[in-house]
């Protein structure tokens, strides 16, 4: 029988009570501490023959040193000396009185005890006054300080009181109250506004003289808020130049998820609180000159939607796709795609901070048709979901985030000139303004920055117009920034807001504020890294109706159409033959370094001729972009598109393609003749194997649509051989991963819901759904 080894508490209760013999002694263990050690002496004094007088002149000495002088030393009360120095002379008395008369006596042994009850009894009234003399020492002070305060209140509104009269020509009846900002850089004045036709625009309409008046230094400003009611005005007078200072993003701050229902900080206020916007029905508007920190605010805008749990951002950015490049580094570095930065790889399953990124017209335009066809599928999709709520607003949630579209530097899609001559960016502003208009109730929303605020940058007055949340940048100048269009009749001036990241924001919203003064965050290189990183776990995903409606955000990510965020020598624009661009077109191609042909001539890139030149080994574009897709799909579970003509080699030409019904299939019930030729295949491509499953399945299957991924195949060939009880999501997930087809229950879920189809009561789809969640093929024929 082995015996058990006893835990770290059977242990200690082994042991009995711990004892911390580093605590002080309190009432009670200081007087039997000291009625012991009298005991003791005595006892040990008596056995020594030690002279009776001895213990007296050390308990005279006690009370001298310790009772007196340490107690007006350490600026005790009275109580507290006059008990300390009690406490010495009765136990030095009483030990010369025990060693003189023998202390092993009822006479010794009782008033030893007398003794100690005494000097506990005195040192508990000695700390309870202790403490109720340092808790008034402490309201003393508060009382000082206060009248201090107070003081300089009373003086801060007396000044201002006469300022007011001086400068407004207006006797108000009081300031109520003046509230002293926490970061000294302020206050507050309270205003109650005098009876009879005066308004408040006498006081608002002075406050740059007011300014003056109170000589404040540069940079400093004098703006206005609503007071409780329409009598009363709140003055915000800043003292210091806090605009002036650099203030970094608190990282600390981003590892703290936020929702966009509960408001989102955009920048710091005068008073060092934060701006808090609300932007779930809402546009936004940026305005900033070139050096005015538009491009560091812009960080910090992206950063407040990742730390969200239910917003995705998609940026627009013409440039290249440069505002949103440092928000996909990471995805890239954890794939492999480009160099790792600071020597740390980040982990396998991170995602780009951007969930799609448009560097070009075409990508663009890919873009927003797609969110109008999600707004579609939303409106159709979710309408018993909004009844169960009693909304006419989609319920955003992590399950159904809401889509942030940002587009840096709007004059390159919307500007007049841009647009004139160009049908591409055309309809990229017409969808935009749909975009604005219409898909507001479906959690679509748009924030755009652009250089100033006039018709012929924006394209549309529209745009300002359904942008209630605007902010204007006006560190470069307040004039281009155009605070007056943005904020009509704003009082603020601007021109003190000078420095680098400083403007004017405001909200025309029932959650929103009206104009005023602030200051945006500094931002570092590696911050966007350092953000993607920390909300890499609760960052939603696209819901997956609106993904089954998209026709483009399968393959964002694939080679052909991001292949520039990590090929060096390229960018986002389409290179064509002599190195022409056109906007035209609606496929990003990521063009390869090729030997120049010997004579040193130039022709066409032609997949044809790198084959054949290379002998074949290269691997094809499209071969790279089915790859990346399959990998994006059997690891995080993205909804495939729907079925689109497989693209054929060599030459695109519109005049050699094959109409869509060309490509259908025929019929099962159809016989080949024995003498046609199989399909043409590609060279070098091995051809694809039958499908174990009925005729139709085959049928339906071949040649193999561009959405049909090697899980997907190995899908409907399990289905087929399914029995009548069917099979549940969770169950073809686990076949497919123990078959090396790594696949989330989320995912089959999304393919067998694609596959059900049902018409006036009769299952027609490719998927049977039999109810509790569990599936079949078609046992019949359905219609494709």
């Amino acid at each position: 029988m082995t015996s058990r080894k006893p835990t770290e508490r059977e242990e200690r209760r082994g042991r009995g009570p711990e004892l911390d013999w580093a605590a002080p002694h309190g009432p009670f263990t200081g007087a039997l501490s000291a009625t012991t050690g009298c005991a003791a002496i005595a006892l040990a004094g008596t056995a020594a023959g030690m002279p009776w007088m001895v213990p007296a002149a050390i308990g005279a000495a006690g009370a001298l040193g310790h009772g007196i002088g340490m107690s007006l030393w350490q600026q005790m009360t009275a109580m507290t000396m006059r008990t300390r120095a009690c406490s010495w002379l009765a136990a030095g008395g009483w030990t010369s009185w025990a060693i003189a008369a023998g202390p092993l006596s009822w006479a010794a042994a009782g008033s030893l005890a007398a003794l100690g009850v005494g000097v506990g009894a005195m040192a508990t009234t000695s700390a309870v006054h202790e403490e109720a003399a340092e808790n008034e020492v402490i309201a003393e002070q508060v009382r000082l300080l206060e009248k201090e305060v107070g003081r300089e209140r009373a003086e801060i509104a007396a000044d201002w009181h006469q300022r007011i009269a001086r400068v407004c020509a207006l006797q108000i009846e009081s300031i109520v109250g003046v509230d002293l900002w926490e970061n000294g850089a302020g206050f507050s004045l309270d205003l109650q506004l005098p009876a009879g036709p005066h308004t408040r625009a006498k006081i608002v309409n002075h406050l740059k003289s007011l300014a003056i008046d109170a000589r404040l230094p540069n940079g400093c400003t004098v703006t206005y808020a609503d007071g409780a009611d329409q009598s009363r005005l709140v003055l915000k007078i800043t003292t210091r130049n806090i605009m002036g200072d650099v203030v970094s993003y608190p990282l600390h701050e981003i590892h703290q998820p936020l929702s966009i229902l509960t408001g989102i900080p955009w920048g710091l206020l005068p008073d060092s609180h934060p701006v808090i916007v609300y932007l779930r029905e809402v546009c936004a508007l940026i305005l900033g000159t070139q050096g005015s920190g538009k491009s560091t605010f812009l960080d910090s805008v992206i950063a407040g939607f990742l730390r969200t749990t239910d917003v995705l951002v998609w940026v627009i950015d013409l440039k290249d796709g440069n505002a949103g490049r440092a928000w996909t580094r990471p995805y890239l570095e954890a794939q492999g795609l480009v160099d790792v930065i600071g020597g740390v790889r980040p982990p396998s399953g991170t995602r780009p901070g951007v969930d799609w990124l448009a560097g070009t017209v075409a990508e663009a335009d890919r873009m927003l048709s797609d969110l109008l066809r999600i707004y579609g599928a939303r409106q159709r999709e979710y309408q018993e979901l909004m009844a169960r709520h009693n909304t006419t607003l989609l319920p955003v949630s992590a399950a159904i985030p809401q889509i942030e579209l940002i587009i840096d530097e709007g004059m390159q899609l919307l500007a007049i000139e841009k647009t004139q001559g160009s049908p591409a960016r055309k309809k990229l502003r017409t969808m935009l303004l749909d975009i604005m208009e219409l898909c507001r109730a479906m959690a679509i929303r748009v924030i755009l920055t652009a250089l100033d605020g006039n018709v012929a940058s924006l394209g549309d007055s529209f745009i300002r117009k359904s942008a209630p949340v605007n902010v204007a940048l006006t560190a470069a100048s307040s004039t281009l920034a155009h605070v007056d269009k943005m904020f009509p009749g704003c009082k603020v001036d601007s021109d003190q807001l000078t420095a680098r990241g400083s403007g004017v924001i405001g909200a025309a919203t029932p959650e929103g504020f009206d104009p005023t003064p602030f200051k945006g965050w500094k931002t570092t290189p590696d911050f966007a890294r350092d953000v993607v990183l920390a909300t890499n776990g609760w960052r939603p995903r696209l819901d997956i109706p609106s993904i089954a409606a998209t026709l483009h955000y399968a393959d964002r990510w694939s080679p052909e159409r991001a292949g520039w965020l990590w090929a060096k020598g390229t960018d986002a624009t389409t290179v064509r033959a002599e190195g022409t661009t056109t906007e035209a077109s609606t496929t990003a191609t990521l063009t390869r370094p090729t030997d120049t042909p010997a004579g040193g001539g130039r022709g066409l890139n032609l997949s044809a001729h790198r084959d054949r030149d290379q002998g074949g080994g290269g691997e094809d574009a499209d071969e790279l972009a089915a790859r990346l897709v399959a990998e994006i799909d059997a690891t995080y579970g993205t909804t495939e598109e729907p079925e689109r003509p497989e693209r054929p080699t060599g030459l695109n030409l519109s005049a050699h393609r094959a109409r869509p019904e060309e490509l259908r299939p025929e019929p099962a019930d159809t016989e080949e003749p024995a003498d046609t030729e199989p399909p043409t295949e590609r060279p070098g491509e091995p051809a694809p194997e039958p499908l174990a499953g009925p005729d139709w399945l085959t049928a339906w299957l071949t040649p193999a649509p561009s959405w049909l991924t090697p899980a997907r195949r190995r899908m409907y060939e399990l289905l087929a051989g399914v029995d009548e009880d069917g099979i549940s999501p969770k169950t073809m997930a686990e076949r497919l991963t123990e078959e090396g087809l790594p696949t989330v229950r989320e995912t089959v879920s999304s393919w067998f819901t694609e596959g059900v189809r049902e018409v006036d009561g009769v299952q027609c789809g490719v998927v049977v759904k039999l109810g509790r969640g569990r599936y079949i093929l078609n046992p019949g024929h359905p219609i494709l």
